[in-house]
């Protein structure tokens, strides 16, 4: 089942500019390790979801995964040979924005050695660069 708001204040959404770092959302918390994204992007929720069974398989239910984003920014658009004009293209599928240094997805329960594993599978489904993370101690 593909991840998507059960409710929205309105349909479509401008595109955006999103420059910069991400200011949050941007260390381990739930799990041991995490993929860490190095570029921007949009990540469809078919792509999240591509990633997250690919993990679950790997882990053969030995650790957890956790999904830290959640794609909430519909992506529409009109229909290929279609002319200009005649309005805004429909929802066709819904995305999470992504900043250099988003965690993405994060492991915890297993080994790091699985874990890394699990986390290079997942970031061959993603269209941005990513790299892995571990927890960082409490200050």
């Amino acid at each position: 089942m593909a991840l998507m708001p059960k409710r929205v204040k309105h349909r479509k959404q401008q595109r955006g500019n999103a420059k910069g770092n991400a200011t949050r959302g941007q260390t381990v918390s739930f799990g041991d390790f995490g993929l860490q994204t190095t570029q921007m992007g949009w990540i469809t929720a078919r792509q999240l979801e591509a990633g997250r069974v690919s993990a679950t398989h790997y882990l053969h239910r030995e650790g957890r995964v956790y999904i830290r984003v959640f794609p909430d920014k519909p992506a529409s658009s009109t229909p290929l040979e279609t002319r200009m004009g005649k309005g805004k293209g429909e929802t066709k599928d819904w995305v999470a924005v992504v900043k250099p240094g988003t965690v993405l997805f994060e492991i915890g329960g297993t080994d790091e050695e699985t874990a890394r594993s699990a986390l290079r599978l997942i970031a061959h489904k993603m269209p941005v660069r990513c790299r892995m993370v571990g927890r960082r101690p409490a200050i």
